[in-house]
């Protein structure tokens, strides 16, 4: 069963070489799972949007990137995408939050809060290091040459 994954950000994207390693990493990604890219004025919104359009669409699972999360290495990563996709059916919601960070109401919506790293990095190079990441634990799962040897 292949995995629905939507990459959330809250606030406009600025920068237009990380806008464009957005759409390739999008891009690449579609290869393995039906991926979105969904981009937010508010964290309510963005929680409405884990949450579903009323009945029709199944809840999300919402993981959350903050620094005070998990931290996994690639293979990792790759091992938890692959375990996912294999027990649960519902669409996986990673949210990059606004520059304040997350509410305690989205921290209590979340099933699992994730840290890139101990390093700051800006909301939109983590919304790309995020997709590389996800990209590359897919190359990992499929035994793609992508992430061998690194």
């Amino acid at each position: 069963m292949a995995v629905k994954i939507a990459v959330a950000w809250i606030g406009k994207a600025k920068d237009a070489s990380l806008q464009s390693l957005t759409a390739e990493y999008l891009k690449r990604l579609s290869r393995y799972a039906q991926v979105e890219g969904r981009e937010f004025k508010s964290e309510s919104d963005l929680l409405k949007f884990a949450d579903g359009p009323g009945r029709s669409r199944t809840k999300s699972r919402l993981a959350l990137l903050e620094a005070s999360g998990t931290q996994f290495s690639s293979e990792e990563f790759a091992k938890f995408i692959g375990s996912y996709q294999d027990r649960d059916s519902r669409p996986l919601v990673f949210a990059v939050g606004p520059p304040d960070g997350f509410s305690d109401q989205a921290r209590s919506r979340a099933f699992l809060v994730i840290a890139l790293g101990r390093m700051t990095l800006s909301h939109e190079l983590a919304r790309v290091v995020l997709l590389e990441q996800l990209y590359r634990a897919f190359t990992i799962l499929a035994g793609h040459p992508y992430h061998s040897g690194h």
